[in-house]
């Protein structure tokens, strides 16, 4: 009985001596989980030794990232500028103006500006060659009656075919009018112009006159 369990237990300590060894999981592999050697993480954390890459990689065209950082040049560069703006000009600085100028001093300013006002009166309009001659115009809007009727007498026979004759010297009725009322008319006809007596000279009409007066 002793021989057999002497084997056993040298046999038991043979199969123990071939198996492999496992490492403790609680260290981690390749960490040393000791106090000293955390307290030197932590140290090296708190005293921001973190070190940065020393390149930065530039964000790929047409990325997000690419979009987002020329969105912030643009704006940077299109900012506009701001109100202190030294190449502001002192009229059009608010806070130099005002230290400038008060209620008082606009008053007067205005006052000075008000008696330097000239007031000129209107004179009447001078007298050109030719102007002696009668205006139409005004004629025209003396009148009331509508062409063709009688106002003024006339007297003779043959006043159709005189006035005919006499019109046809004139370029136009405007002239041929200007000459009747030159010549006395329309109270007085001494050319004929005017037969009917309605105080227009051959084919004039006072009616465009009017109504060009009336808008």
């Amino acid at each position: 009985m002793a021989p057999r369990v002497f084997l056993a237990a040298i046999a038991l300590a043979a199969v123990s001596a071939c198996a492999p060894q496992v490492p403790d999981s609680g260290q981690g592999v390749g960490f040393d989980n000791s106090f000293e050697a955390q307290q030197q993480r932590d140290a090296a954390l708190s005293g921001g030794q973190t070190r940065l890459p020393d390149t930065v990689v530039p964000p790929t065209p047409g990325s997000a990232e690419a979009t987002a950082a020329e969105t912030t040049r643009i704006l940077a560069e299109t900012r506009p500028a701001t109100l202190d703006n030294p190449g502001i000009s002192n009229e059009n600085d608010f806070d130099a103006v005002a230290e400038r100028q008060t209620i008082e001093s606009d008053a007067e300013r205005i006052a000075n500006n008000r008696a330097q006002y000239e007031v000129v009166q209107p004179e009447a309009l001078p007298t050109r060659p030719g102007d002696e001659q009668p205006n139409i115009v005004a004629f025209a809007l003396s009148t009331s009656h509508p062409k063709g009727q009688s106002v003024y007498a006339r007297a003779g026979f043959g006043g159709e075919s005189r006035a005919a004759r006499n019109c046809a010297a004139y370029a136009s009725p405007d002239l041929a009018q200007i000459d009747f009322l030159a010549r006395g008319g329309p109270t007085r006809d001494r050319k004929g112009l005017d037969p009917d007596g309605d105080g227009y000279a051959c084919t004039w009409d006072p009616a465009p006159f009017r109504k060009a007066s009336e808008g």
